[in-house]
């Protein structure tokens, strides 16, 4: 499915996801036609890197441990005996350098050198990644599977890096297949995995980016449990929701849902909403209103995909108010932002006005 998707579209969805909506060059992402996914990876690493070269590549301290015949940093008297240094003179010391071979950098290098191998990149781009390495050669080249994505973290000082590495981060576990004839593989789209990850995110970012009244969040909704009559609820599963959003004594819940196929099929040919999703939705929709009060509904929003007939569900269950439908990530940025504003004013309509 995410083949189908507008390539500026995932450019956008991306800028959300990983808040970059202020970096320049967002304009051109935006409206440039690429053949490839791997053509705007490509081109969004060539614009952020070059920035970022501009102002100076992250650095930070790596600790070194080596023989010097001078003292430098602190003195490893144990491995200086065990090694016998000082009967050449020299001493085992421990120091920090200051350089650019941080995570950060590594990461950059790895899927940039990814892409020139066995990206589908238009010769130019290549060209232009290759002149960007060369800002990289203090920076060790490691093999993309061994980075620890979850490690890297932000701030300020680095803010650029966060679209940069997010990117990455999809090179490498959305697009790298494996191994072929002993090379790697990239596909021309992302894994449904990650584009369900992504999917997430865009959502969440937009509401907090656009309608940050609502309070936009990933809650977790405690179980309306009897404490007294619970002694061993350790293995009771959390309920993290994907998008919660809240105001004026109203709560929607809304569960984002990326799949081939976004009904079930039963074994008579009726087609129905997944009965997990309706299942997960509900519990959802049922304790937070047990413990917040007020009215509380909950919206399973996948994304629309080719079949002929797509999820359209709008029930009253148990009191409270269950949506299902889709968002048509096909269409241009323009009406798609009206199909999620749509969401906004059909849970909280505006009051009507007296003639």
């Amino acid at each position: 499915m995410s083949g189908s998707i507008p390539i500026r579209n995932v450019y956008v969805m991306l800028a959300y996801a990983f808040s970059s909506l202020r970096s320049p060059g967002q304009d051109r992402f935006a409206s440039e036609e690429f053949e490839h996914l791997h053509e705007l990876f490509a081109a969004i690493l060539i614009d952020g890197v070059s920035r970022q070269v501009k102002r100076g590549l992250q650095h930070g301290y790596v600790t070194r441990s080596e023989e010097l015949a001078t003292v430098r940093g602190r003195i490893d008297v144990t491995r200086t005996a065990t090694q016998r240094s000082l009967t050449r003179g020299r001493l085992v010391c421990e120091h920090d350098d200051y350089e650019p071979d941080t995570a950060h950098n590594r990461a950059l290098k790895a899927v940039m050198t990814l892409l020139i191998r066995h990206g589908a990149v238009s010769r130019g781009r290549k060209v232009e990644l290759r002149n960007l390495l060369r800002y990289f050669t203090e920076v060790r080249l490691i093999d993309p599977a061994s980075i620890r994505w979850n490690t890297l973290t932000y701030h300020r000082g680095i803010s650029g890096y966060r679209l940069l590495l997010g990117v990455c981060e999809l090179v490498v576990k959305g697009t790298l297949q494996g191994q072929a004839g002993g090379d790697a593989v990239l596909s021309e789209w992302l894994s449904d995995e990650k584009m369900h990850d992504l999917y997430e995110r865009f959502l969440r970012n937009y509401f907090t980016v656009h309608h940050r009244e609502l309070k936009p969040a990933a809650s977790k909704i405690p179980w309306d449990k009897d404490e007294d009559r619970s002694p061993k609820d350790d293995h009771l599963p959390q309920m993290k929701t994907d998008l919660v959003l809240r105001s004026a004594g109203r709560t929607l819940i809304i569960d984002a849902k990326y799949y081939g196929k976004n009904l079930q099929v039963s074994r008579f040919g009726t087609e129905s909403i997944n009965s997990g999703n309706l299942y997960q939705i509900l519990s959802y929709v049922r304790n937070e209103e047990a413990k917040s009060g007020g009215t509380v509904g909950g919206w399973l929003l996948y994304a629309r995909t080719d079949a002929p007939r797509q999820p359209d569900l709008d029930v009253m269950l148990h009191g409270n108010r269950i949506l299902a439908n889709t968002l048509d990530l096909n269409l241009p940025w323009e009406e798609l932002r009206t199909q999620l504003e749509n969401i906004i004013t059909e849970f909280w309509p505006a009051p009507a006005t007296t003639p």
